[in-house]
């Protein structure tokens, strides 16, 4: 993958590893869609791979191309040639147009289409386009990708196991700034004050501009409420009842907003990891901030603050592993499911990685230089009771060398996720 195109301030052009699946997705299927965050580069990468194909570009953010898609979407999408359309939730009456187009020409590579909330999900949209269409999920920058690394973590240790070795020279401090950083590439090249701005901007746009659109709001002050207390939950149990009381809002109302949140991805629920071996196993999903700048900005921490002594960092830096970690499973050869896993007993694991021949890597993540042997009591009770299914138990940590503890068992770098 040579070809660079993502933008940032800095002016350094970053590739994208969903620039291959794009361009695989349209040499065989008729319509592809780019569906992810609000600034996370979907425009840059569609208009890269649309100017090598002579696309012709429409934005729905464009006010009068809007309204020419809402009052005649037919003849919006009866343009010749590859037609690029972004932001296509914003004008969901295109999707029938489009799926008698392609219905009536199977030519691969018609529509590329970008989006910026989950769009076959929203309500307005006609279920209209069951295989004809592969999505394709686009989230910030990962680190690999900002520092021209491999991102090949997940793959590596499916593949050989407690064998993986990975030595770091990234400290503890430069965790914590990776973590403030995040991965938009807006926020790539600004100081940390303006950065600042941008996140706030960011989040308040998304909340009166996009999640309005999808769904009326009556209590907007509590939604921006509801976005700090979920930042600073990210990597934790949601309890939708325990936020309900805190907001003073009922259950079916936080279970609405936080599914509006997630559609305009701004939050990814971690669904709990069983196979029935433990009736007291947590149902409850975790949450994660699909940004960890954001989560550090509506949390109000900077990295001198994380790099502290005390517990501050914990949950921070487990969001911003298990958001890495999200990021590499859209490209992984392998095909591997995200879960955690904790008991009522309060036995956790903070990360599960399954696949498909049901063979397990599970994760703890520590936010210090050193590991102890009880960091792996939730990795030794998973064990326990799956046996050879666990393929490896790994700590990541703030440290540099992989260490062993146990045949199956590693103390790791958390930047083994980027530079495996």
């Amino acid at each position: 993958m040579t070809t660079r195109f993502a933008a940032s301030p800095l002016g350094i052009f970053l590739p994208r590893h969903a620039q291959k699946f794009v361009e695989e997705a349209l040499a065989d299927t008729r319509v592809v869609l780019v569906n992810g965050a609000r600034q996370c580069g979907k425009s840059t990468l569609v208009r890269c791979i649309g100017r090598s194909r002579g696309a012709a570009w429409n934005s729905l953010d464009n006010t009068e191309s809007r309204l020419a898609a809402q009052r005649d979407p037919s003849g919006f999408v009866a343009q010749p040639g590859p037609l690029i359309i972004d932001e296509v939730q914003r004008a969901p009456e295109l999707l029938l147009s489009i799926k008698e187009i392609v219905d009536a020409d199977g030519t691969p590579g018609q529509f590329l289409l970008t989006g910026s909330a989950r769009v076959m999900a929203l309500r307005s949209v006609p279920d209209a386009l069951p295989g004809r269409m592969e999505t394709i999920e686009l989230w910030p920058l990962a680190q690999g990708e900002i520092d021209g690394a491999p991102d090949g973590f997940v793959d590596a240790v499916f593949r050989e196991g407690p064998d993986v070795q990975h030595y770091s020279d990234e400290s503890r401090a430069g965790y914590m700034e990776r973590i403030v950083r995040g991965g938009f590439p807006e926020s790539l090249g600004r100081t940390s004050k303006r950065r600042s701005r941008f996140f706030n901007s960011y989040v308040a746009d998304l909340i009166n501009r996009d999640v309005s659109e999808l769904a009326e709001i009556h209590r907007a002050p509590q939604m921006h409420a509801l976005t700090q207390l979920l930042a600073a939950r990210s990597g934790q149990l949601l309890n939708l009842r325990s936020l309900g009381t805190e907001l003073g809002l009922t259950h079916p109302t936080v279970q609405r907003y936080v599914g509006l949140l997630e559609e305009v991805f701004l939050i990814k629920r971690i669904p709990a990891w069983s196979r029935n071996i433990s009736s007291r196993a947590v149902s409850m999903p975790k949450v994660i901030m699909v940004d960890s700048g954001i989560a550090a900005k509506l949390c109000g921490l900077d990295a001198h603050a994380l790099g502290r002594v005390g517990d501050v960092a914990g949950p921070l830096l487990e969001g911003f592993v298990a958001s890495e970690i999200a990021r590499q499973l859209t490209w992984c050869d392998e095909e591997v499911d995200l879960f955690h896993y904790r008991t009522r007993d309060q036995v956790e694991v903070d990360i599960v990685l399954q696949n498909r021949r049901r063979q397990v890597v599970a994760i703890e993540v520590k936010a210090a230089n050193t590991v102890r042997g009880d960091d792996f009591t939730g990795l030794q009770h998973l064990h326990d009771r799956i046996g050879d299914d666990l393929i490896a138990g790994i700590v990541l940590y703030t440290g540099t060398r992989t260490l062993p503890f146990g045949p199956k068992f590693r103390a790791m770098p958390i930047s083994a996720l980027w530079e495996l």
